[in-house]
C-alpha cells in the first residue's frame, strides 16, 4: 500500500501547492525582497483598443466610459476593431467618429490577435490600453495605468477586474470568489517582480513591446510573458478599477473556461522558452507553480480519489478522508441543480465552480493533444 499511499500524499500537497503553498512561498519572496512600482505622474499618448464582435448590447456604453476618463483628451485616441460584426455594432461605433473614435472592421471574422495585430498598426500611443467590449473602467483607470510606466522596468500593467451579478448563481459566485483570490496573489506576485496570469480586458503595454501575435494564440497570455522574456516586469494595480457583468449561467462559464484553458495551452507551447529555469528562473518557477499545476490538476484530483479509494480499505484514517472527498464532490454535483435555496447555493458555489474548471480543464487538454485551436468565438456563449 506504500505506493498508493504516496500517490495520495502527492496528489494532495499538488493540489494545494498552487493554491497555498505558492502564494506563501511568493509572499515571502515578497515581504523580504520588495521591488517596489516606482509610480509617478506622466501624461504619454494613449490609444485604446476594444476588440469587439457582435457587441451591439454593450459598446455604446462601453465607448462613453472611456470617453470619459479623466485622462486629458487630446493624448488618447479609441479604436475599436470589428471582427465582421454583422448585428450594427459598426453602425454604432460609426457614430461617434465625430468624437474621435475610429472603427477598424475586418472583413472576416479572424479573431482578437488579428483584430489587436491591425489596430497596433494605426495606433499612435505610446502606451496601448486594452479593454474587452463590455468593460467599464473606473473614471481614473487611464490615468492610474500609466503612472506605472514612469518606472522604466515595468512593460505590461494589468488591473483590478470585478465582476457582476443581480442574482444568486454559482458562476457568478464562483468567478467573483476566483477572481478575489487571483487579484490577491498577482498583488503578491508584483511585490516580488511579475505576475503570471492578467485580466485582458483591463490591461496596458508598452507600444514598443507590442510585436504581432499569431492568430491562433491568446494575445493576454502571450503579450505578458513575452514581455518578461524581455527583462521587463508585468505588474498588477489594485487601483486601476473595471467590471464586467459575470456570466449567469455555468454553461457559459464552463465553456469559456475550457476556451482559456486550450488557448493558454497553446500560449505556454509557444512561449516555452520562459518555461526554462535555467534562462528565466523565478519566471518559470512562478508559470510552474501559477499556471501549469493549476490547468493539470485534474490529474491529481483522479489519482487521490483513485488512491484514496484503495487505502479506505485498510486504514479508518484514510476512509474519512474518503468521506471527505466524496461529500465535497456530491456538493458539488449538487451545486449543478437549479432553484437551490440561497445558503444552499451559497455553499456549493465554490466546490461546484471548482470541479467544473477542472472539467474544463481537462477537455481543454484532451484538444490540446488533438491539435486543436481557436482563434474566434461567440460572446456570452463560450
Amino acid at each position: 500500500m506504500r505506493i498508493a499511499e504516496l500517490m495520495f500524499v502527492a496528489s494532495v500537497v499538488a493540489l494545494a501547492y498552487p493554491l497555498a503553498i505558492y502564494p506563501m512561498i511568493v509572499w515571502l519572496v515578497g515581504t523580504f525582497r520588495p521591488l517596489p512600482v516606482r509610480k509617478a505622474v506622466i501624461t504619454p499618448r494613449v490609444t485604446v483598443l476594444i476588440p469587439a464582435y457582435n457587441e451591439s448590447r454593450s459598446i455604446a456604453r462601453t465607448i462613453e466610459n472611456k470617453l470619459d476618463q479623466d485622462y486629458p483628451r487630446h493624448l488618447f485616441e479609441i479604436i475599436v476593431v470589428s471582427d465582421a460584426s454583422d448585428d450594427g455594432t459598426d453602425e454604432i461605433v460609426a457614430g461617434y467618429a465625430d468624437r474621435g473614435v475610429r472603427l477598424l472592421r475586418q472583413p472576416q471574422r479572424q479573431g482578437k490577435a488579428a483584430g489587436l495585430n491591425a489596430a497596433v498598426r494605426i495606433a499612435t500611443g505610446e502606451i496601448l490600453v486594452f479593454s474587452d467590449a463590455n468593460s467599464l473602467f473606473a473614471r481614473d483607470a487611464i490615468s492610474r495605468f500609466v503612472e506605472n510606466f514612469a518606472d522604466s522596468s515595468v512593460g505590461y500593467v494589468t488591473g483590478c477586474l470585478t465582476m457582476k451579478s443581480d442574482e444568486p448563481n454559482v458562476a457568478g459566485h464562483g468567478n467573483s470568489a476566483y477572481l478575489k483570490f487571483e487579484n490577491w496573489l498577482r498583488y503578491v506576485e508584483t511585490r516580488a517582480g511579475s505576475v503570471v496570469g492578467v485580466n485582458g480586458g483591463v490591461d496596458a503595454i508598452r507600444r514598443d513591446l507590442y510585436d504581432d501575435v499569431p492568430s491562433d494564440q491568446i494575445t493576454d497570455f502571450v503579450l505578458p510573458l513575452r514581455v518578461m522574456a524581455a527583462r521587463k516586469r508585468t505588474v498588477f494595480d489594485e487601483r486601476v478599477k473595471s467590471s464586467e457583468d459575470a456570466n449567469v449561467k455555468l454553461g457559459s462559464e464552463f465553456r469559456m473556461r475550457v476556451r482559456v484553458a486550450l488557448r493558454a495551452a497553446r500560449g505556454l507551447s509557444y512561449m516555452r522558452n520562459v518555461l526554462n529555469p535555467l534562462r528565466y528562473p523565478f519566471t518559470a518557477f512562478c508559470i510552474w507553480s501559477h499556471k501549469v499545476l493549476r490547468y493539470v490538476a485534474f490529474v491529481f484530483m483522479a489519482t487521490a480519489l483513485v488512491s484514496n479509494v484503495m487505502l479506505a480499505r485498510h486504514s479508518r484514517l484514510f476512509a474519512a478522508l474518503l468521506i471527505v472527498q466524496l461529500a465535497l464532490y456530491a456538493l458539488a454535483l449538487l451545486g449543478l441543480l437549479r432553484n437551490l435555496p440561497s445558503p444552499v447555493r451559497k455553499l456549493t458555489a465554490l466546490p461546484t465552480y471548482f470541479l467544473a474548471s477542472n472539467v474544463a480543464f481537462a477537455i481543454a487538454a484532451a484538444r490540446f493533444f488533438r491539435g486543436e485551436s481557436m482563434a474566434t468565438w461567440a460572446p456570452r456563449a463560450g
